[in-house]
């Protein structure tokens, strides 16, 4: 708080003490007035000729005594005698005419004091209540004023920053980041700059201004931006993209200036800005055109970025799952001219990060952290860090001193196929489930090329009434188009179990069949594995570039050639529904011995399938 603000209060202060002071001497000349009598008293008196003057203001009447009364004296102690008493009363509503008369004829002396107040008394009771508010208002705008827009409402042109100064300690290094060496290794070379700029600028080297973290969401995008900040020892700044956006127009603008100039200051600095898609979306799509607010505030980060005052002192970092719809403008050399891909980490990775979030856990002697790394494929560093978080629960929860190789195994089993869930299943549904799940594991074991099956169970999880999980030996890159039909037939043995025992098909396969219908559309539409189509690619959505997920909108190809790929979509999913049929056909005694084994043990891990298997 600045003087800008010191100042405002003073003389609100002042005012305070203003008003006690007037409402004190109104109250110190009510007790002056006297005491009040009713009006029959006043009669009596008035009678009595006692009543030596009074002032009559509309229905008010005050004046004195002519009497002898003993009063007692504060300042001298004693008793004193006066010859008068003040008194006031009100006339009744319905007018007394003897009064007047009565009053010459005791001659007593009447004032009368009109109650009409002057115009400008009148005008200066009307306008007080209107200049306080206007001098509380206008007081309020100088303590913010140069601020920019928004600030008239206060703090909001501030943005908000979390800052870390120099001396300040960020408890997380690069040391604390497991795996991620090409990233780390970068960003190592923005904090050697920060540190000896001279180093860079010997040979006319130049530091990137703007570094953008690319990467699926818990890959350990913002923990690198804080490793950062911990081995940087310069001021840090760091922010979610969304603080900058408010109902107010011109608020964003005004917090990205605020926290340029507070970088500026502090150079050699980092700004590092999370979620940077939240306003750094392709500029024109917004409703309100250039006037948008996110807009608005996209332009002043450009301009504070790579604008007309150019800087060297201040690094900007960004973080974003979204890189597909950031502004070209935001991407140009001189802005975000260094991209820093994280993708999801391998099991060597996985293997160091499990190491480091067990740190501060006590582990017992059978932990094999490479079995569960092998055995996550896929799993981020959030991921991971559930993992064993939720093996240390159940640990506490059995009341167990350490975390056993069990219990990472049920936290794993948890989070890949979801918790277990109580509820009453009849056995002809368990039936139903038992041969669903067994014809998944069938064709899984008998086509070659596909993943190990890791565990099957008719025990409900998550939204599914049973679970067959596979997990890859080693983490893949390529998928062949051989594994993928591979894929589609293990995907549809489940559906093709129920169609052979029962000659009738369920609701149970509604999440296989749109893995299927999925697959087969990025066959066909995104890798070319379609003999009819060829080598050409189709977007029939907007896709994530990470999460794979799609946003309708208008297809760019004919009509012929949507009903080609429709075609070519359902042939594919049909030749592997025809392998399937054929597979649990002719191996039906090993899908009648793999149900049975589910009805009784309930859960079967890849181990037991093989010993079941080997049984027929």
């Amino acid at each position: 708080m600045g003087q800008s603000i010191w100042k405002p209060l003073l003389i609100m202060l002042i005012l305070v003490l203003f008003f006690d002071l007037f409402y004190n001497m109104i109250m110190k000349q009510a007790s002056e007035e006297g005491a009040e009598i009713s009006y029959s008293r006043f009669k009596d008196e008035l009678a009595a000729n006692n009543i030596k003057k009074i002032t009559i203001k509309g229905t008010s009447i005050k004046g004195e005594f002519r009497v002898k009364t003993r009063i007692p004296s504060v300042i001298q102690g004693k008793e004193e005698v006066r010859d008068f008493v003040n008194f006031n009363t009100v006339l009744p509503t319905i007018a007394d005419p003897a009064l007047m008369p009565e009053l010459t004829e005791k001659k007593v002396e009447v004032t009368a004091v009109s109650t009409e107040s002057t115009p400008f008394a009148s005008m200066v009771i009307y306008l007080l209540p209107w200049l306080f508010i206007i001098g509380i208002w206008w007081l309020a705008m100088r303590g913010v004023r140069g601020q920019g827009p928004g600030a008239m409402m206060g703090g909001f042109a501030k943005s908000g920053a979390k800052v870390y100064t120099t001396g300040e300690r960020i408890n997380v290094t690069f040391d604390d980041v497991a795996g991620m060496e090409n990233p780390k290794q970068e960003l190592r070379e923005v904090v050697e700059f920060l540190k000896d700029p001279k180093k860079f600028q010997r040979i006319g080297g130049k530091v990137p201004k703007g570094i953008l973290l690319v990467g699926p969401p818990g890959t350990g995008k913002t923990l690198l931006a804080r490793a950062v900040a911990g081995e940087a020892e310069v001021a840090f700044f760091s922010i979610s993209a969304s603080q900058f956006i408010e109902m107010f127009v011109g608020v964003g603008a005004s917090r990205v200036r605020d926290l340029f100039t507070s970088a500026k200051k502090a150079a050699p600095s980092i700004v590092f800005i999370d979620e940077l898609d939240a306003v750094g979306r392709s500029r024109g799509a917004g409703f309100g055109g250039g006037h948008d607010e996110r807009e608005q505030t996209l332009n002043q980060l450009l301009s504070e970025m790579d604008g007309f005052d150019p800087h060297e002192e201040v690094i900007v970092m960004a973080a974003t799952n979204r890189p597909d719809v950031l502004d070209p403008a935001l991407l140009r050399p001189g802005r975000f001219d260094r991209h820093v891909v994280i993708e999801r980490p391998d099991w060597r990775d996985r293997e160091q990060i499990l190491k480091v979030h067990t740190r501060k856990i006590s582990l017992a002697g059978d932990v094999d952290l490479g079995v569960i790394a092998r055995g996550t494929p896929g799993m981020t560093g959030a991921d991971l860090e559930s993992l064993v978080n939720e093996a240390a629960i159940l640990a506490a929860r059995e009341n167990a001193s350490v975390v056993t190789m069990n219990h990472l195994e049920q936290a794993k089993d948890k989070i890949l196929m979801g918790g277990e869930r109580k509820m009453f299943i009849s056995d002809q549904e368990k039936r139903i489930t038992a041969y669903h799940e067994a014809g998944h594991a069938l064709v899984a074991k008998l086509l070659p090329g596909t993943d190990p099956v890791h565990k099957v169970t008719i025990i409900p999880r998550g939204m599914a009434l049973g679970v067959t999980q596979q997990l890859p030996e080693d983490d893949r890159y390529h998928y062949p188009k051989t594994y993928l039909m591979n894929r589609l037939a293990v995907a549809l043995g489940g559906r093709a179990a129920e169609k052979l025992v029962f000659s009738d098909l369920s609701t149970g396969a509604q999440s296989d069949l749109k893995l299927v219908t999925d697959l087969a559309e990025k066959m066909v539409c995104q890798w070319g594995m379609s003999d009819k189509i060829g080598a050409m690619t189709f977007s029939r959505g907007e896709e994530h570039p990470f999460l794979g997920r799609k946003l309708a909108q208008e297809k760019s190809f004919s009509e012929e050639m949507a009903w080609l790929i429709d075609q070519e979509i359902a042939g594919i999913i049909k030749e592997a529904e025809l392998k399937v049929d054929e597979l649990v056909m002719a191996n039906r005694p090993k899908l009648d011995a793999l149900a049975a084994a589910l009805l009784e043990e309930e859960t079967l891990d890849g181990k037991r399938v093989d010993e079941v298997l080997s049984a027929v």
